[in-house]
C-alpha cells in the first residue's frame, strides 16, 4: 500500500485531504517522463517557449480562484493575498517569456581566437523542492526561468501543500502545452534525496530552511550537482531619527504580517534609533491591533492560521523566552484557546541580541523591537545575524541610506520601502541564507551551460 500525503487544516486541526505519494519506481518514471520530454523542448525556439509560457499564465489566471482556495485550505493563506500570488506567478510566466531571450544572447568576447563566443544552453531536467508558505510563487520563480532556459521541470512541494502542486501541474494540462516539460513530484521527504541522486536530475533548486538546505546542498554536491538554495532570514528593517516614521510603520507592519509573518524576506527585526524610539513603537502598536485574525477564506481576514501546529508552537516558545529574558509584550503573545493553529499578532518591545526573538528566525506573526544607541550601533545590531537575506533602511539622508546599503550584510537591500521578490531583479541570501540567485538576468543563468567556444 502506498504511502499518503495527508493534509490538515490549519483553521480547524481537521483532516482536509489526502494525495497518494510516489514510491521509488513512480519517481523514476516521472522524473524520466521529464526527462524524455528535454529531447524535444531544447530544440525549440525562444518564441515557442515564450508562447508556452504565455499559455500558462493564461491558465494560472483562470484557476486563480480554486488555487487561492486551496492555498487558504492548506496552509492558510488569506484570500486577498492568494489571488495576489497566483497573479504574480502569471506575471513571473509572462515575463521571462518577453526577457529570456535577451538575457541569454550569445556574447562575442575578445581573446586571440578569429572568434570567441559564450552560448547559454539548458542544462536538463530540474528538480525544484519548494515549500508550503509560498506555494505558487515560489514554484513560478523556479519554472518560468528554468523552462524558458530550455530546461524541464520536475516539481516537487512540501507535502503540506500536496493540492496546490497538482493544481499548477493542472494548469500546464489545461493550457495545452507540450507534455512533461514539467511534472508533479508528490513524494515524502525521506525520499528526496533519491530524487536528487536520480541519473536524469542536472541540478536543483531549493527554498526552505537553513537545516534541510544543508542536506539538500550535500546531498547534491556528493553527485556533482549544482544547487541554488533560498534559506531562511532574520531581515532587519532600521528606522533611522529622520525617517517617515508613518510611511515606514506602515511598511514595517505590511512586511511582518504577510502570510501571518511566515515569510523568509519578511522584516523580523525592528531596529530603532533612541531618539525616535518611543514615538515609532507606538505607531506599530496602532496598525498592529488593527489587524484582523480569522478564516483566511473570509475577504476582511489579514491574519491567518499558522500552517502548522509544531511550528504554532515553536513559535509561542519563541515569544516565551523572549518576555523572560526581559522583553515587553504589548500586543498578543498568548496562545489562543478553540480549533485551529491561529497566533496573535505580537508585539515585543525592548528586545536585545541576546535574546530569542533576536537570535533565531521567527516564523509568525512575531514583530521585535530593538532600541539602537545611533545609527552606526544599529547598523552593528543589524548586521548581527548568522542569516543575510534581506534588510531595510529607512532615512531621508541618502548619504547615510547609501553607506547602510554598502555595509548591510545582505542578498538584497531596500532603502525606504518594502523587501519583496522581484521577477525583474536578482534575488538570494549569504550566510546561512543560502547561495546562487533567482529571477533577473542573473537568475535564469543559474541553470543553464555558459559554453565557450573558441574559433581560429
Amino acid at each position: 500500500m502506498s504511502q499518503m500525503l495527508n493534509v490538515t487544516n490549519p483553521v480547524n486541526g481537521k483532516s482536509l485531504h489526502s494525495y497518494p505519494a510516489l514510491d521509488s519506481a513512480s519517481i523514476d518514471s516521472t522524473i524520466e517522463r521529464a526527462n524524455s520530454a528535454f529531447a524535444q523542448w531544447r530544440k525549440t525556439t525562444f518564441a515557442e517557449r515564450a508562447a508556452v509560457l504565455k499559455k500558462v499564465a493564461a491558465s494560472l489566471r483562470d484557476a486563480k480562484p480554486a488555487l487561492a482556495k486551496m492555498m487558504a485550505e492548506e496552509m492558510g493563506k488569506p484570500i486577498k493575498e492568494g489571488l495576489a500570488e497566483v497573479e504574480k506567478a502569471a506575471w513571473c510566466s509572462e515575463y521571462y517569456a518577453e526577457h529570456a531571450e535577451q538575457y541569454l544572447g550569445t556574447e562575442t568576447l575578445p581573446s586571440d581566437a578569429s572568434s570567441s563566443t559564450v552560448y547559454y544552453q539548458p542544462l536538463g531536467t530540474l528538480l525544484g523542492i519548494l515549500p508550503w508558505n509560498a506555494p505558487l510563487w515560489l514554484a513560478a520563480r523556479y519554472f518560468a526561468p528554468a523552462l524558458m532556459a530550455g530546461n524541464t521541470c520536475v516539481l516537487k512541494h512540501d507535502p503540506n501543500v500536496p493540492g496546490c502542486a497538482q493544481g499548477i501541474a493542472d494548469a500546464f494540462k489545461v493550457a495545452g502545452v507540450p507534455d512533461d516539460i514539467l511534472v508533479n513530484l508528490p513524494i515524502t521527504t525521506s525520499l528526496v534525496s533519491e530524487a536528487i541522486r536520480h541519473p536524469a536530475i542536472q541540478a536543483v533548486s531549493f527554498t526552505g530552511s537553513a537545516k534541510a538546505g544543508g542536506i539538500v546542498a550535500a546531498t547534491a554536491a556528493g553527485e556533482i550537482k549544482h544547487s541554488v538554495l533560498e534559506l531562511g532570514g532574520s531581515d532587519p528593517l532600521v528606522v533611522l531619527a529622520d525617517a517617515d516614521l508613518d510611511t515606514a510603520a506602515d511598511i514595517a507592519t505590511l512586511s511582518r504580517t504577510i502570510n501571518a509573518g511566515q515569510s523568509c524576506i519578511a522584516a523580523k527585526r525592528i531596529i530603532v534609533v533612541d531618539e525616535v524610539y518611543d514615538a515609532f513603537v507606538e505607531k506599530l502598536k496602532t496598525r498592529l491591533e488593527k489587524l484582523k485574525l480569522g478564516d483566511p477564506l473570509l475577504e476582511d481576514t489579514d491574519i491567518g492560521p499558522i500552517a502548522r501546529d509544531d511550528l504554532r508552537q515553536n513559535l509561542h516558545r519563541q515569544v516565551i523566552e523572549t518576555r523572560e529574558a526581559g522583553a515587553k509584550c504589548l500586543l498578543g503573545g498568548k496562545m489562543p484557546e478553540g480549533e485551529g493553529f491561529f497566533y496573535p499578532v505580537t508585539l515585543l518591545t525592548d528586545v536585545t541580541a541576546t535574546m530569542c526573538a533576536f537570535k533565531e528566525e521567527t516564523f509568525g506573526p512575531i514583530m521585535a523591537v530593538v532600541k539602537a544607541s545611533d545609527p552606526e550601533h544599529a547598523l552593528t545590531l543589524a548586521n548581527d545575524t548568522e542569516y543575510g537575506l534581506g534588510a531595510s533602511v529607512w532615512t531621508k539622508d541618502m548619504r547615510m541610506a547609501q553607506h547602510f546599503a554598502m555595509e548591510l550584510n545582505a542578498g538584497q537591500v531596500a532603502v525606504n520601502g518594502i523587501v519583496k521578490t522581484d521577477p525583474r531583479l536578482p534575488s538570494g541570501g549569504i550566510k546561512k541564507s543560502g547561495f546562487g540567485r533567482e529571477l533577473g538576468p542573473h537568475g535564469i543563468k543559474e541553470f543553464v551551460n555558459a559554453k565557450q567556444i573558441w574559433i581560429k
